[in-house]
C-alpha cells in the first residue's frame, strides 16, 4: 500500500523522469522509420543526452511502483514527450541560449525537489517552493524568479550531478524558452507535456500580472527582462493556463492553431478531429454536437417501443389462430368418421336383422313343408342336412364382424371410410379433401392427427357414456371390472389416526381418525373455524410450524406422505394461476412438468383436450386467465382452471380446497361430475365444500363431518349419514338439506329436539366407532350420562353414492382391493418419473417467453424510463475534464442500478404463490430459476444499450462507447441479481425500499475518502465507477498525464483494474443469484 502523502510527491518527480525517458526514446524509434533527415547539430545532440542521462536512473523505479496511472509507459509518455516530429522550439532555445541549453535542464535532484515542493506534509498545495541552495533568504539570484532560469557554468562537475543534489545555478539568468517551464525557486528549466502551450508571457500593464500564467516579478527585483516563460506544470486544477484552450489545436508546445469548420478540439489536444457531420461543427468548436444523433435515437426508439407496445402479443395470437383452425377442423372430421361409422354400424346392424327375418322365414317354411308329409323324404331330410351348416356359417360371419368391429379403436376409423382423408395445407390449416388419397408409405406424426385421435377418443367416450344409461345390472357389473382392469394409476388409500394439530397452546386438530380410500368422492364439511383446511393440509403434508401428533398412512404403510408428491394434486382454496398465461398454455403447462416423461405426446394432448372438455373451458381456451390489474376470465372459470391445473397430471391422489366456492349451481354440478369421471379411473378425491345443494350433496360418496375445534362428527358413506344421526336422535325435516341441518347444530342453531348437545357429538362418534376418548375430554362423556343412546353397529364404509346400485361399487370395491397388495410398496408408488431438469428448463423457457411477450408493454416502459434517464442525466451532467466525467458517471451507477434493480423484482417476486405451488407439486425449483434469468439476459443486453444510447450523445465522453456498453452491461447484470435477492428475500414493499435506497447509500460510501477501504472493495458502486473513469482516463494523454495520477491516486484507482473491475461485477451478479436462488429454496412460505 502507497502513503497517501509524502508517495504523492514521488510520483509526480518519476512521472516526468520517466516521460522524457520515454519521449527520447520513441523519438529514436520513430526517427529510424522515418526518412533520413538532415544531421543534427552537435548541441542538440548534447541536449539529447543530458535528457537520456536524466531518465535512465528514476525509469526502473517509476515502472515498479507508479504504474496504477499508467497503462502503458511507452505508449503514454511517447504522447506526451515525443517531440521528434518538430525539435524547432529545441533549436530555438539553443540559439537563444547560445548552446548552453543542456547546463540549463534541471537534474534529477531538482526534478524531484520541484513536485516534492508542490505538496506539504498535510497533502495540501504549496503556492511556493522550499527553499533551496540557490534560492533561499540569503541568496535569490534572478532565475528564482517564475519563468526565468540560469545555468550551472562550465564547471563539468556539476553538469553531470547523479547525487539527487541541487547543483549551484546562479549564473547567464535569463528568461525561460518557450516550450519549457521554469518553477519559482528553483533556476532550471523543464520541457512542456505535448498538449500543452507555453509561449513567452507579456506583461499585462494592467494588471501587473505576466500573462497567460498570471504570475507577478517582485518590484525590486533586478530582472532586465520582465516576464519571462511559463512558470509550472502540474494539474489542470492549479495550472490550467498552460493547457492549450479548447478550440484551438497545439501541434507542439510553441504553436496553438484554430480548430477548423468541420472539426472539433478538445481541452489539451494536439490534433483536430473530424466531426462526424461536417457542418455540426463550427470554426474553433471545443466539441461536436451529438444532439443531433440523440434526436435520432429517441426517434428510432419511440417507434421500436411503438412497435413493442401495440405488436407484443400478436405473434402469440397468429399461432393461436392457426392452431385453432387446425383443432376446429381435425374436430369436425372426426366427428364426420363417427358419424359415417355410426351409420355403417346402423346399417350392419339392419343387415343383421334382415338376415335374421330371412332365417326365420326359410325356418318356418321348413316347418310348414314337415307338417305336410307323414314320411320323412331322403332327398328332403338331405335337404336341411346341408342348410344347417349354411344358417351356421351365416351366424358365424355375423360374429366374426362384430368381432371385427370390436377391436377396431377410432383412430383407425379412417379406414372403414378411405375417401375421406386428411389434408394439411401450407399454413398448417386442416382442410377435408375427398379427391386425395391417403399418403402411403410412414405414418405423418402431425398435430392435426394428433388431434384426430384426441377428439376420437372424446367422441367415442361420450358414446359410450350415452350407450351405459340403458346398460342391464350385468352390463355395468361387466363395465365396472372392465375399466379397473384398464386402470394405469397407481391407487392411494389414506389413513390417519388419532391426528392432532397443536399450535403453541391452541388444537387445531383433535384426534381425528378416519379413511380416504381411492375411487371414492369424499366431501368435508363443518362450521367455520371447523378446520376443515387445515385437515387437508394435515393430511397433504403441507403443514409447516406446527405440533402434529399421530400418524398418516399411505396404502398401510408409515412415511411422509410427501414421497408421494409426484402423483397427489392439490388445488388451493385461492385460484394460483399464472394470469399472464391463456387457459390452454397453463394445462399445457402442467402437463408437460408432471406426466411421465415417457408419455407420448398424443396421449398428452388426449390428456388436456379431456380435461378441457370436461370441465366446459372449450369456448376460453385461447383466453388469458388475466390479473387484478387486466380483466381476463370470470372468476367461475378461473376456478375450474385452477381445478383443471391438477386434473392434467392424472393424480392419484386429488384434494381440493373449495373448489365450488364462487361457482353457480351448475357450474358446480359440471366440476362434480368431472370429478366423479376422475374417481372412476381410481383418483382418490377429498374437497372441502359449502353449502352444497342438495344435488350436488348426494353426488359425493363419502362425508367427513367436523365441529369446532377440529373434531369429527361422522365420517362415512353419505347414504348412511341419516340413519346415523336418527339413532342419536338428530332427524332432518323434510325439505332441508340434511348438511345444513346438521352444521346449523353444530354451529348452535338449531337445538335437536331429542336434547343431545352440539358439543357431545364427537364423543358419541368415538364411542360409536370405539375410539379412545382424549383425557380433555372426558368430562363430556360424565356429562352425556345415561342419555348416550345406544347404537347399531358401525356401518360399512364402502357403500356406494346413489348414482350406482350397491352391488356395482361393491363389484368395484372388490376390484380394486384384488389389486391393492401390488401398491402397498412406496417404490411402485414413486414409479412415476416426470421429466428432469433439463427437459423442465426448456418447458419453462417458454412459458416464461410468452409471459414476456404479453408483459412487453411493462418492458417498454422500463426502456422509455431508462432513455429518459440518459437524456435527462446527459445533459445535467456535463462531461468535465478535470474529474474525467466521475459525476456523470456517478449519477449513471445510481440510476441504472435504481431502475434495474425493480425492473428485477417482478421476475420473482409477483410470483411467489404459483412459485411455490409448482415447487410442492415437484417441479424443478432449479429449471424455474434458470429459465426467468434466461430470459432477462435479454433485457440485461438491451438496457445498456436504450441507456448509453442517449446519455452518450447528450454528454459527449472522450471514452468510446463500446467500452462503456461492457462495464454498464457487467453493472446491469450485477444488479439485477441483487434484485432477485430483494425480490424473494423481502415482501414486495421492503424489497422496492431497498432498491431505491440501497444503490444511493453504496454509491456515496465508495466515493467518499473517509470510508474504509474493506467497505469499498464491498461495494459494486466502486467498482463500476473505477471502470468507467479508467476507460476515460485512457483517452486523456499528455499534459493530462499529472492530472490523471492525481486523480487516481486520490480515488483509489489502478488504470490496469478494467477488466478485474468487469469480472468483480459480474462475479458480485453471480454470487447474489446464488444466494437468491438458495433463499428461494430454503425460505418457507410465511
Amino acid at each position: 500500500m502507497r502513503d497517501a502523502k509524502p508517495p504523492r510527491r514521488a510520483i509526480l518527480v518519476l512521472l516526468l523522469a520517466l516521460a522524457l525517458f520515454a519521449g527520447d526514446v520513441a523519438g529514436q524509434q520513430q526517427q529510424q522509420q522515418r526518412p533520413p533527415v538532415p544531421p543534427v547539430p552537435p548541441e542538440l545532440l548534447d541536449v539529447e543526452t543530458q535528457l537520456t542521462g536524466l531518465t535512465k536512473d528514476v525509469a526502473e523505479t517509476i515502472s515498479e511502483n507508479f504504474s496504477f496511472c499508467v497503462a502503458d509507459p511507452a505508449e503514454d509518455w511517447n504522447g506526451a514527450f515525443n517531440y521528434t516530429s518538430d525539435l524547432s522550439f529545441v533549436q530555438r532555445c539553443l540559439a537563444e541560449t547560445r548552446g548552453d541549453l543542456a547546463q540549463r535542464l534541471c537534474t534529477p535532484g531538482e526534478v524531484k525537489f520541484y513536485f516534492e515542493s508542490m505538496y506539504n506534509r498535510k497533502g495540501e498545495k504549496n503556492l511556493f517552493l522550499n527553499t533551496n541552495i540557490n534560492c533561499n533568504r540569503s541568496s535569490w539570484v534572478p532565475g528564482c524568479e517564475p519563468g526565468w532560469g540560469c545555468s550551472v557554468g562550465p564547471n563539468p562537475a556539476t553538469n553531470n550531478n547523479d547525487n539527487g543534489d541541487i547543483p549551484p545555478r546562479t549564473t547567464n539568468c535569463q528568461e525561460c524558452c518557450e516550450g519549457f517551464f521554469c518553477p519559482r525557486g528553483l533556476t532550471c528549466m523543464l520541457p512542456c507535456p505535448l498538449g500543452s502551450y507555453c509561449p513567452r508571457a507579456i506583461a499585462n500593464s494592467t494588471t501587473g500580472l505576466c500573462d497567460p500564467y498570471k504570475y507577478q516579478i517582485r518590484p525590486n527585483s533586478t530582472l532586465t527582462g520582465g516576464c519571462g516563460g511559463a512558470d509550472r506544470w502540474a494539474d489542470f486544477g492549479s495550472t490550467e493556463e498552460i493547457f492549450c484552450p479548447a478550440g484551438y489545436h497545439c501541434p507542439t508546445t510553441t504553436s496553438k492553431v484554430s480548430c477548423s469548420r468541420g472539426h472539433f478540439c478538445r481541452l489539451g489536444s494536439t490534433t483536430e478531429e473530424k466531426c462526424i457531420i461536417k457542418g455540426s461543427c463550427k470554426e474553433n468548436a471545443a466539441n461536436q454536437n451529438m444532439i443531433i444523433f440523440g434526436a435520432c435515437l429517441v426517434g428510432a426508439l419511440g417507434v421500436l417501443l411503438f412497435i413493442i407496445y401495440n405488436c407484443s402479443d400478436q405473434f402469440l395470437t397468429i399461432r393461436q389462430r392457426r392452431k385453432a383452425r387446425s383443432r376446429e377442423n381435425a374436430i369436425q372430421l372426426a366427428r364426420q368418421q363417427l358419424k359415417a361409422h355410426e351409420g355403417w354400424k346402423a346399417a350392419k346392424q339392419l343387415a343383421r336383422r334382415h338376415v335374421n327375418s330371412v332365417q326365420d322365414h326359410v325356418s318356418r317354411t321348413l316347418s310348414r313343408r314337415r307338417s305336410f308329409r307323414q314320411q320323412p323324404d331322403p332327398e328332403n331330410s338331405s335337404h336341411r342336412v346341408q342348410e344347417a351348416p349354411l344358417m351356421g356359417s351365416v351366424k358365424s360371419q355375423e360374429m366374426s364382424d362384430s368381432a371385427v368391429f370390436a377391436v377396431q379403436s377410432t383412430s383407425e376409423i379412417s379406414e372403414v371410410i378411405p375417401s375421406v382423408v386428411m389434408d394439411i395445407s401450407d399454413d398448417g390449416e386442416v382442410v377435408a379433401n375427398k379427391d386425395k388419397p391417403a399418403p402411403k408409405g410412414k405414418h405423418r406424426s402431425t398435430h392435426t392427427q394428433i388431434f384426430k385421435y384426441a377428439y376420437g377418443e372424446i367422441e367415442k367416450e361420450k358414446i359410450e357414456q350415452q350407450e351405459n344409461k340403458n346398460m342391464t345390472f350385468s352390463g355395468v357389473i361387466a363395465k365396472v371390472k372392465e375399466q379397473q382392469k384398464e386402470i394405469t394409476r397407481p391407487l392411494l388409500k389414506v389413513e390417519f389416526k388419532d391426528l392432532t394439530l397443536s399450535l403453541g397452546k391452541k388444537k387445531l386438530l383433535r384426534s381425528v381418525t378416519g379413511e380416504l380410500q381411492p375411487g371414492r368422492v369424499t366431501a368435508v364439511m363443518g362450521p367455520s373455524g371447523a378446520g376443515k383446511t387445515t385437515f387437508l393440509n394435515a393430511v397433504a403434508g403441507k403443514v409447516t410450524g406446527y405440533q402434529m401428533t399421530g400418524s398418516v398412512l399411505v396404502n398401510g404403510n408409515h412415511g411422509n406422505i410427501r414421497s408421494y408428491k409426484k402423483i397427489i394434486g392439490f388445488v388451493p382454496q385461492d385460484d394460483v394461476v399464472h394470469g399472464n398465461l391463456t387457459v390452454e398454455e397453463n394445462l399445457w403447462f402442467s402437463a408437460n412438468c408432471r406426466l411421465p416423461a415417457r408419455m407420448s405426446h398424443r396421449d398428452k394432448v388426449l390428456i388436456v383436450e379431456r380435461v378441457i372438455e370436461s370441465l366446459d373451458l372449450q369456448g376460453i381456451r385461447n383466453s388469458v386467465v388475466g390479473t387484478v390489474e387486466k380483466r381476463g376470465i370470470s372468476g367461475g372459470q378461473r376456478k375450474r382452471v385452477n381445478v383443471g391445473i391438477e386434473m392434467v397430471m392424472e393424480p392419484s391422489l386429488l384434494i381440493l380446497d373449495e373448489p365450488t366456492s364462487g361457482l353457480d349451481s351448475s357450474s358446480s354440478q359440471l366440476l362434480l361430475k368431472a370429478l366423479r369421471h376422475e374417481a372412476l379411473e381410481g383418483v382418490n378425491i377429498c374437497a372441502v365444500v359449502h353449502q352444497p345443494s342438495y344435488t350436488l350433496y348426494n353426488m359425493f360418496d363419502d362425508l367427513i363431518l367436523l365441529a369446532k375445534g377440529g373434531l369429527i362428527v361422522y365420517n362415512g358413506p353419505v347414504k348412511t349419514i341419516e340413519e346415523y344421526f336418527s339413532a342419536l336422535g338428530i332427524h332432518v325435516p323434510d325439505r332441508v338439506n340434511p348438511p345444513d341441518h346438521y352444521i346449523d347444530i353444530l354451529e348452535g342453531i338449531v337445538k335437536p329436539e331429542s336434547g343431545i348437545i352440539a358439543k357431545h357429538l364427537p364423543v358419541h362418534w368415538m364411542q360409536y366407532n370405539g375410539y379412545e376418548v382424549p383425557s380433555d375430554m372426558q368430562h363430556d362423556l360424565k356429562e352425556m350420562g345415561e342419555r348416550n343412546p345406544q347404537l347399531s353397529s358401525n356401518p360399512s364404509m364402502s357403500g356406494s353414492t346413489p348414482h350406482c346400485l350397491p352391488s356395482i361399487r361393491n363389484a368395484f370395491t372388490e376390484e380394486r382391493n384384488r389389486l391393492e397388495h401390488r401398491l402397498s410398496k412406496p417404490n411402485d408408488l414413486s414409479s412415476r418419473r416426470t421429466p428432469g431438469i433439463l427437459r423442465q428448463y426448456k418447458f419453462y423457457l417458454g412459458r416464461v417467453t410468452k409471459q414476456r411477450l404479453r408483459e412487453a408493454r411493462l418492458l417498454a416502459v422500463d426502456f422509455l424510463i431508462l432513455g429518459l434517464a440518459g437524456i435527462c442525466l446527459g445533459t445535467i451532467a456535463k462531461l468535465s475534464d478535470p474529474t474525467f466525467g466521475m459525476a456523470g458517471y456517478i449519477y449513471t451507477i445510481i440510476a441504472v442500478s435504481l431502475l434495474c434493480k425493480i425492473a428485477a423484482l417482478r421476475s420473482f417476486s409477483l410470483e411467489r404463490l404459483q412459485y411455490w405451488r409448482e415447487r410442492e407439486s415437484g417441479m424443478s425449483s432449479l429449471a424455474y430459476f434458470l429459465a426467468r434469468d434466461t430470459i432477462d439476459h435479454f433485457s440485461t443486453v438491451l438496457k445498456p444499450i436504450i441507456y448509453l444510447s442517449m446519455f452518450y450523445y447528450f454528454n459527449n465522453p472522450r471514452s468510446l462507447i463500446g467500452d462503456n456498453y461492457v462495464i454498464l452491461l457487467a453493472l446491469v447484470y450485477c444488479v439485477t441479481g441483487i434484485g432477485y435477492t430483494f425480490a424473494i428475500c423481502f415482501n414486495p414493499g421492503s424489497a422496492q425500499l431497498c432498491s431505491a435506497l440501497i444503490p444511493v447509500v453504496l454509491t456515496l460510501l465508495s466515493t467518499q475518502s473517509t470510508t474504509p477501504t474493506f467497505l469499498k472493495i464491498l461495494s459494486y458502486p466502486k467498482w463500476a465507477l473505477e471502470g468507467f473513469i479508467i476507460v476515460n482516463a485512457k483517452r486523456y494523454p499528455g499534459v493530462w498525464l499529472i492530472t490523471r495520477c492525481g486523480l487516481l491516486f486520490k480515488s483509489g484507482f489502478n488504470i490496469n483494474n478494467y477488466m478485474l473491475c468487469i469480472l468483480v461485477l459480474f462475479m458480485y451478479g453471480l454470487f447474489f443469484r446464488i444466494v437468491a436462488f438458495l433463499a428461494m429454496i430454503l425460505l418457507k412460505k410465511r
